[in-house]
């Protein structure tokens, strides 16, 4: 196993920070191996805003669910999906923009989420680590009023990114027999790999907590996906301009 992909292997959420901030110079690199992602069509739809301001950061803590880590995280970072400048772009050529497609929406989505993995990668070589916060989707109207978003942009998630103050484990992920298919979509021996999976994080929160949570994957993703999930989504995306069509 290469540097490389030994490095993409160690991949942990960090969510304790040292005091210790990140330096410009060091987000900027960061933000540049962002931009290398593949985009589609060289759309390049993803907008990164550098939160600095201490009040703002705990206002979005406070909408993510109290995620405290925003705050005491050395730089947080917000990842936007951005169709206005594309818009901008097409007005500069004497051009009109056509809102609402579903499938602009789908490539926005998509860059943005190349975008930040190449910073989480870039983070993690240099000895920083980092923690998504899908959380600002809980209120995101509010995250987009805090951080003056234009039409046509709304906030995907927030990166937190610092020096750790812990040490996990990696979470085991999957079978890879569970998530590689060969030739055609096959789920005969899916079930076998999933209770595996089950009793291996089980073990894995065991070890984790000292015995205090018990849980596996099937019960998590019944709790998640067997409600309702921020059905507010839809209108705010509306209101933005993504109409979906």
């Amino acid at each position: 196993m290469n540097p490389v992909m030994q490095l993409l292997r160690s991949h942990r959420s960090i969510r304790k920070f040292t005091d210790r901030a990140v330096d410009d110079g060091m987000i900027q690199e960061i933000v540049r191996c962002g931009q290398a992602a593949a985009t589609s069509s060289n759309v390049q739809a993803t907008t990164v805003i550098h939160v600095r301001d201490a009040a703002t950061r705990r206002k979005i803590a406070r909408l993510a669910g109290d995620q405290q880590y925003v705050v005491t995280a050395g730089a947080f970072l917000v990842f936007c999906a951005d169709l206005d400048r594309d818009r901008r772009a097409c007005a500069m050529q004497g051009g009109e923009f056509v809102a609402g497609m579903t499938e602009h929406f789908i490539i926005a989505t998509i860059d943005v989420a190349l975008f930040a993995q190449n910073c989480a990668i870039a983070a993690e070589s240099l000895d920083l680590g980092i923690c998504y916060i899908g959380g600002i989707r809980n209120d995101p109207a509010q995250v987009s009023e805090l951080l003056d978003l234009p039409d046509q942009v709304y906030p995907v998630f927030g990166f937190c990114i610092g020096y750790p103050a812990q040490d996990p484990e990696v979470k085991p992920r999957l079978p890879l027999s569970v998530v590689l298919k060969q030739g055609r979509y096959q789920r005969a021996h899916d079930t076998a790999g999933i209770l595996a999976y089950d009793e291996q994080l089980r073990q894995y929160y065991r070890t984790r907590t000292g015995g205090t949570k018990e849980s596996c994957w099937t019960r998590e993703i019944k709790m998640l996906l067997g409600k309702e999930s921020r059905p507010h989504m839809r209108g705010f995306l509306k209101a933005r301009g993504f109409s979906m069509r």
